[in-house]
């Protein structure tokens, strides 16, 4: 068939195939590092799992066909010179799959069913359905043959090792059809009520409705705008499991979690054209906070982990989103908001304060999202200055709050508390030329080349100006050709795939960003601002990319640098539209 252009095209190998509420997508890659040959059903139900091998095959010789894949938001192709299969979603949890002139393999990735693991198949005397049954997610995947026939049958009912699976062949038109269900137990028969091409123009539509929300203002002058728009939508999922709300994965890959703090580049980007999708992603990780106040590490579909937390920042968001959202917050969601934003802020000024210490500790690198930056080398347990920093914000922000709420004390003591924690960071860690950082139990402050350091920019024009003036220039140093180094290049610790010891990440891009503007250093922003823009627009929404080459690395479909080009390509439109104005 020939379809209408539904959007972008991209690479499956770098961005999965999926859409807005599904828990699975259609992707070659495995595991971290891990690639196929063909693509899979992967399912990010109780973890990420392969479940189905999705195979084009020659109907001469039953091998495998040699196809080219072609990708738009909407429709999934396989093209051959003789054939070709297209596939598309036509619900959440159903694809329909359309074939002409090529067979189709579906066949149970796991080749071993025990009593705890693999994948049971048989086909189901009610409705004539196939259905394979996960052990790894817990889930049914039906096989509704709408069209054509089924011309090899393997391991029905089988148990042990084996080949599990079904081969569609066309009907004497030279076409077949299929529908493919993820569900639970059971429902009712499933019959087609539209016809391929609708299903195709339906995902289109929803899609391009999707992208007209959040990036209106797009243009050519952002040519990577709409496919980040398709990266969040498709990465999102709907509640289910531990997941309370519509949530935004960080990834339909590997990192397929909400972690506590890449939610909030989600929320912000969302907020002015989806702001209930943006209300639940800042809302989401709070629905798991604990009885100490402390917000989960992160959460998935079966897991919520508390070993580790990550940076108040949400103060900081918080802020930013109420600004962004075309409607106010009603009085029930701004009192929601500062009962957990208190919780939040008192977990640090008391459970990581230690007795007679004025400021808060990391336990880990992981606590601060800098996982392995080089501030916690001299000691894992760290007093780093961008904790102080981003607390500051958040306790700013509750004051306000407060003050809208009619808590008059709770203001003034808020307040208090900030200026109070911002006295003993200058006194502390400020040595008149960088913040330091030093071990939580004991030992003298310390430096270190990691832009982690220089991360109380976030506070703008709370610092005294010698201070935001001199980590102004610290920052441009981390500067190269692509964005931020988070270790300075010139580093003897400097790794080019180091994680947080050297690579350009979204976050701190946009909070360094941000922080400069409120510093009064629009020049260095707009610097920042406009090389992530082009690194994004070369390379895509990689976790993180290799700051002297600009070459994307780790999870290459990661939705909080997609988030944060939204954020910043906007910010860069209306700036200019309003120069030009």
């Amino acid at each position: 068939m020939t379809a209408a252009r539904s959007g972008p095209a991209f690479s499956v190998h770098d961005i999965p195939f999926s859409t807005h509420g599904s828990w699975f997508g259609i992707s070659p890659v495995l595991a971290e590092k891990t690639y196929a040959e063909d693509l899979h059903l992967v399912s990010h139900q109780n973890g990420m799992h392969a479940v189905l091998r999705l195979v084009p095959l020659d109907p001469a010789t039953g091998e495998r066909a040699e196809t080219r894949v072609e990708a738009t938001p909407g429709l999934l192709s396989w093209t051959a010179t003789d054939g070709r299969i297209d596939l598309a979603y036509e619900s959440p949890d159903t694809v329909r799959i359309h074939g002409t002139g090529l067979r189709f393999g579906i066949n149970a990735v796991a080749p071993a069913l025990t009593p705890f693991s693999g994948t049971y198949f048989y086909r189901d005397p009610v409705d004539g359905a196939y259905v394979f049954t996960s052990y790894e997610t817990g889930c049914r995947y039906r096989i509704t043959v709408l069209s054509g026939t089924v011309a090899e049958l393997s391991g029905s009912e089988a148990l042990g090792v084996g080949d599990r699976g079904l081969t569609i062949a066309a009907n004497a038109d030279g076409t077949w059809g299929v529908a493919v269900e993820e569900l639970d137990s059971a429902r009712q028969p499933y019959r087609a009520s539209t016809v391929f091409g609708e299903v195709v123009e339906a995902a289109r539509r929803s899609f391009t409705e999707f992208a007209d929300t959040v990036a209106p203002w797009r243009s050519d002058d952002t040519p990577a705008a709409e496919l980040a728009a398709y990266v969040v939508w498709s990465a999102t999922v709907r509640p289910a499991g531990l997941v309370t709300r519509p949530g935004v994965l960080m990834s339909k890959h590997w990192m397929d979690k909400v972690w506590s703090w890449d939610h909030c580049f989600n929320a912000l980007a969302l907020a002015p054209g989806s702001p209930a999708l943006a209300w639940d992603q800042f809302q989401l990780p709070f629905d798991h906070q604990d009885e100490s106040g402390a917000l989960p590490d992160s959460v998935a579909h079966s897991e919520v982990l508390y070993n580790f937390v990550k940076p108040p920042i949400h103060g900081w968001a918080f802020g930013h989103l109420r600004t962004r959202l075309t409607e106010p917050l009603d009085p029930a969601q701004l009192a929601q908001a500062y009962d957990r934003l208190t919780r939040w802020t008192d977990f640090w000024l008391t459970a990581r304060r230690a007795p007679g210490t004025a400021l808060p500790h990391y336990q880990h690198g992981n606590d601060s999202g800098w996982d392995n930056a080089t501030t916690f080398d001299p000691g894992r347990l760290a007093v780093t200055a961008d904790l102080t920093a981003t607390l500051i914000l958040q306790l700013d922000e509750l004051a306000r709050l407060a003050g809208e709420l009619g808590f008059a004390d709770d203001a003034r003591r808020r307040t208090e508390t900030a200026d109070g924690l911002q006295v003993a960071l200058l006194d502390e860690l400020w040595d008149g030329e960088r913040f330091l950082s030093r071990p939580a139990h004991c030992g003298a402050p310390v430096p270190s080349a990691s832009l982690l350091d220089l991360m109380p920019i976030v506070l703008g024009d709370r610092l005294p100006a010698k201070v935001r003036d001199r980590l102004a220039e610290r920052i441009e140093t981390h500067l190269t050709a692509f964005g931020l180094a988070t270790e300075h290049p010139a580093s003897p610790h400097y790794e080019s795939d180091g994680y947080w010891r050297g690579p350009i990440w979204a976050p701190a891009t946009v909070l360094v960003e941000d922080g400069l503007r409120r510093a009064g250093h629009d020049r260095l922003a707009d610097e920042i601002s406009a090389r992530f823009r082009a690194l994004c627009e070369t390379s895509g929404f990689a976790e993180n990319f290799d700051a002297l080459t600009g070459r994307g690395l780790r999870d290459r479909a990661y939705t909080w640098t997609a988030s944060s080009y939204l954020l910043l390509a906007r910010d860069h439109h209306h700036r200019h539209a309003d120069t030009r104005g």
